[in-house]
């Protein structure tokens, strides 16, 4: 598959050639349903919790008789019928982290590639920078080039003054061409790639 390289000014830069082997494939839904199910589990802390009447500071004293009194039977005040008593099966410290294997992560993302690929959401530029890193003169480039919402991957770095121009733009989000995902990936509508990073992806699945 062939593209066109452009500049962020606009301008054409040459072309390059995407492997068929990365995106070139027929995306299987279920592949990158289960590495973004993966994703947003492993990224949940997990932290909630709740007192439970063992957590509770009240007396455990029987509160009045099992019998005479016309009411329902009551025994400690910590139980969860009360007002300020404990709370029955709530939410516990614990990992919400799903397995997944390596290789269906990696397969998941070249899926994922290719689903872009498929719908025309892919743009290679020649490199990801910006004069004296100006969030307006950044934003001024996709203004022109019609990104409103997209991923822009860079090599191993991302220019300091390109990343400190485009956190401010709202819908794009820049990253290393090492912490590219699917999750990311589907949520924009463009996938910007640089040189780069379409050099390191080759090496990575080589």
């Amino acid at each position: 598959m062939e593209l066109k390289v452009t500049t962020l000014e606009g301008n054409e830069a040459g072309s390059v050639n995407l492997p068929e082997t990365i995106f070139g494939l027929e995306p299987r839904a279920d592949l990158i349903q289960r590495c973004v199910v993966w994703q947003l589990a492993k990224r949940r802390a997990g932290t909630h919790a709740v007192k439970n009447r063992a957590d509770i500071w009240r007396t455990g004293k029987k509160m009045y008789g099992q019998k005479g009194t016309g009411g329902a039977r009551h025994g400690s005040a910590r139980v969860p019928q009360f007002r300020g008593g404990g709370r029955a099966f709530g939410p516990v410290v614990r990992s919400h982290e799903v397995g997944l294997p390596k290789k269906v992560r990696a397969l998941a993302l070249k899926h994922a590639l290719s689903a872009k690929a498929k719908d025309g959401g892919i743009v290679v530029i020649d490199k990801a920078s910006v004069k004296d890193g100006k969030t307006k003169e950044l934003a001024s480039h996709l203004k022109k080039l019609g990104w409103a919402n997209a991923l822009i991957v860079d090599g191993a770095e991302v220019e300091a003054g390109f990343r400190l121009a485009a956190r401010n733009i709202p819908n794009i989000d820049v990253l290393p061409v090492q912490g590219i995902n699917v999750y990311d990936i589907l949520r924009r509508g463009k996938l910007v790639l640089t040189k780069a990073a379409l050099d390191a992806l080759e090496a990575r699945f080589k």
